[in-house]
């Protein structure tokens, strides 16, 4: 069965900073990692989409999960790391290879994309992912990317897996799926907001939070947001999710993380704006625009 591992609250899918000469700035990881912390976050995701693991050479991989290790350990907070691939075989060798992690909670692994398997193979996937796994597995579901979905029927049966313990739901809605979910999995099962846009309305409906790159600005709002949810002070909530949702939208005009780099390169936060090719940074009326959002939200 699904594991008691609490996800509860906004996790920040870290962006990988670089450096003026292209390479990985640690030291900037580091910061970034304890001013969410600092914020109230409650955990940090490293090598999630947001980093631009496909980027990053392993040693580089390995880098950035030591320093947000020691800084999450340091503090008493958890943390995500994201191994999945679109090969059962090296989705099993890169969580296996995560054991012993300092401060490790869990490892996030992406629905296999590109080759298109059946949602019957999406599910043997996991369970053999899960079956060889020496950490808790959070689903990370996101059809648009991958170009494949689990509907209700598959999260809930794979809800009820040994280590496998919630699902980061990006499927641009909260479709009837994502609600079927939230009423028929158990409690143990918990259900993270992909969809900044929506992490609001999705944590009133049960999601226990979410992993939300536009936290990586106006983090402390966004922290009270889902508090608000949580504590079921809708009003409250509402105010902070109608403050903050511009900020999303801006955050989001161009391929993520290409804005909030640029805005926290514009804050003095990080030496560079750029990202690794195919990637490419973000214009600057795109970064002025988001800059103007936070403001308001400020």
């Amino acid at each position: 069965m699904a594991g008691d591992l609490d996800l509860r609250g906004v996790w920040v899918p870290l962006i990988t900073p670089f450096a003026g000469d292209g390479s990985v700035d640690l030291a900037a990881v580091e910061q970034l990692c304890t001013d969410y912390l600092d914020a109230g976050v409650a955990g940090i995701v490293a090598l999630g989409t947001t980093g631009e693991p496909t980027g990053l050479s392993e040693s580089e991989k390995r880098g950035v999960v030591d320093t947000v290790s020691r800084v999450c350990s340091a503090r008493g907070a958890p943390l995500i790391i994201g191994t999945g691939t679109n090969s059962t075989a090296s989705t099993i060798s890169a969580t296996q290879a995560i054991e012993g992690t300092p401060a490790l909670a869990g490892a996030l692994v992406v629905v296999p994309y590109y080759v298109r398997p059946s949602e019957a193979g999406i599910i043997e996937h996991f369970k053999a992912v899960a079956a060889a796994s020496p950490v808790p597995i959070v689903i990370y579901n996101i059809p648009y990317r991958t170009g494949r979905a689990l509907g209700s029927a598959s999260l809930l049966e794979l809800a009820g897996v040994d280590k496998i313990v919630g699902v980061k739901q990006s499927v641009g809605a909260i479709d009837s799926e994502t609600l079927a979910v939230l009423r028929d999995a158990p409690r143990s099962f918990n259900v993270l907001s992909g969809e900044d846009a929506l992490l609001y309305p999705l944590v009133l409906m049960g999601a226990c939070g979410g992993i939300t790159a536009s936290a990586h600005v106006c983090t402390a709002r966004f922290v009270e947001m889902v508090e608000c949810a949580l504590a079921g002070k809708v009003e409250d909530g509402r105010a902070h999710a109608e403050a903050l949702l511009g900020v999303v939208q801006a955050g989001f005009v161009e391929p993520n993380p290409a804005v909030f780099k640029g805005v926290l390169h514009a804050q003095g936060r990080i030496a560079s704006p750029a990202l690794r090719l195919p990637m490419t940074a973000a214009s600057s009326p795109s970064i002025e625009a988001c800059l103007a959002a936070i403001a308001r939200a400020s």
